[in-house]
């Protein structure tokens, strides 16, 4: 199922037992994040937090609510994206590129409907006065100041938008893109928009600067989920998040045209805020920021929005997250990804059977890939095909292991691959371009990388020696352990 606003998502998240409504004021400056924090590293991940009153600075209550922790645990994570399990979502689109050509007229006929479904998934345009912009505020009746943004940790820069849809435009080609990108409120009508440089958005701003042109920026936030979570999918340049999520709801967004520029916002957004950026302006000092990786990133020089207008529903909710130490909430939507996108992964490496990136990897630091090994060398021809891929180029290390090894479980897989290798035949370094925020690369964006080949070693890769095998009961006795271990009295987790 599709939300309409995070509205009608809070009643479902209620209803299942996965929210919390907090009835307290609670101040938007440091304690809405050490309630998150506390929740989030809880079992399970805690619950969604409703909180009802956010104080804002100087101690007057917003009117807006503030939603966090919403996509915290693989259920919500699911529910968020209309599916009871998110390999539901990667089996589609398997079901896709497995489709073959129809070879007669009956394959044709039993291909329409499918067609047809996948018709449907292009964003339209909205009738009437899109409920977004139910409530507008211009020129000086504009205040940022209004809204429940965030001051997430004590040594932060100031207070943050965290869960944006980010929308702009290519010049060259009018493609759409929809980024996921934190900004920092500098006052109540200008922000600094933290564009790294290896992102669309920044590229966009890049063109218009090149041709001195004033770019339109509108940052979205709410609406329904699956609008939140396709901003910071890791698709293709080509492809429209908004016809994406399309696709993960099997249903259309509704858009409609900004108040201020010819960019389209979702219909159903909570809030959008409108701006501008003038490339020929001089850039401004944003953050400390505490980010995904536990560590502050520094200060650094960003371009201006400048805010022209902001619109709401009747009765919006402000969404948040927060960032710092793992686990934590941005955990659960990195996995959605790795279930997502394994069909797409498997179509240029056909011999991954998994892969996954654990919190303490915080993504881009450590990726687990299970293969099916089918000739020697070949756990390399996977590391440096991944490193050639979108953002997996950004990967530090990639661990190889055989396809009976299950990557999601940490401990296990890393049991097997430190008992596979000889550090000095096993490990090979590459270097290439690096996370913006990985403080310890030797250069900004530049660095080194690490292949780590955890597989089983053939004798053409110079293994000479016996294989041992893999320690393991006989199917017997477990059989015969399994019928008496109600009468031994042990009770286990």
């Amino acid at each position: 199922m599709s939300f309409r606003d995070l509205s009608e998502f809070v009643s479902t998240l209620e209803r299942e037992g996965e929210l919390v409504r907090i009835a307290r004021p609670v101040s938007v400056e440091l304690e809405i994040t050490e309630i998150t924090d506390r929740c989030m590293k809880s079992a399970g991940g805690g619950p969604a937090l409703l909180f009802e009153r956010p104080v804002l600075p100087g101690g007057a209550e917003s009117d807006v609510p503030l939603l966090i922790n919403m996509f915290g645990s693989e259920r919500r994570m699911a529910m968020a994206l209309g599916v009871d399990r998110l390999e539901d979502i990667s089996d589609r689109i398997q079901g896709m590129l497995e489709m073959k050509p129809p070879a007669g007229l009956k394959e044709k006929l039993l291909l329409i409907p499918q067609l047809a479904e996948f018709a449907r998934f292009p964003p339209r345009r909205s009738r009437g006065t899109p409920a977004c912009q139910h409530t507008v505020f211009r020129g000086d009746e504009v205040d940022l100041g209004r809204l429940p943004h965030l001051l997430c940790w004590p040594d932060d820069g100031g207070r943050y938008i965290t869960l944006p849809q980010v929308i702009s435009r290519d010049p060259d080609t009018g493609r759409r893109n929809v980024g996921m990108y934190r900004i920092q409120v500098l006052d109540e009508n200008r922000l600094a928009m933290h564009w790294q440089r290896h992102k669309s958005g920044a590229a966009h701003w890049r063109e218009m600067a090149a041709r001195g042109e004033r770019m339109p920026v509108c940052i979205a936030l709410g609406g329904d989920p699956a609008c939140v979570y396709s901003g910071s999918a890791p698709l293709p340049p080509n492809i429209d998040e908004y016809l994406f999520t399309g696709f993960l709801r099997k249903d259309p967004v509704a858009l409609a045209e900004a108040v201020t520029s010819d960019l389209e916002v979702p219909a159903d957004a909570d809030i959008v805020i409108e701006g501008w950026i003038d490339p020929s302006e001089d850039l401004v000092m944003e953050g400390p920021f505490g980010d995904h990786t536990g560590f502050y990133s520094e200060a650094d020089l960003y371009p201006v929005v400048h805010v022209e207008a902001i619109t709401m529903r009747e009765r919006p909710v402000y969404p948040a997250t927060i960032v710092g130490r793992p686990p934590m909430e941005d955990f659960w939507l990195g996995y959605a990804t790795e279930r997502i996108f394994l069909p797409l992964l498997q179509m240029t490496s056909p011999e991954v059977v998994d892969y996954h990136m654990p919190p303490e990897g915080i993504f881009h630091n450590l990726v687990f890939v299970s293969i099916r090994k089918d000739y020697p060398g070949q756990a390399y021809k996977v590391m440096q095909g991944l490193w050639g891929q979108g953002l997996m180029s950004l990967a530090k290390v990639i661990v190889v292991v055989d396809d009976w090894v299950d990557v999601r479980n940490v401990p296990e897989a890393w049991w097997v691959a430190l008992n596979n290798i000889d550090p000095e035949r096993d490990v090979m370094f590459t270097r290439g371009p690096i996370d913006v925020l990985d403080h310890a690369a030797r250069r900004f964006t530049f660095g080194s990388k690490m292949g780590i080949d955890g597989t089983k070693k053939w004798p053409e890769e110079g293994f000479d020696r016996n294989w041992p095998e893999l320690i393991e009961m006989d199917p017997a006795t477990r059989e015969a352990v399994d019928a008496m271990w109600s009468e031994l009295g042990i009770e286990l987790p």
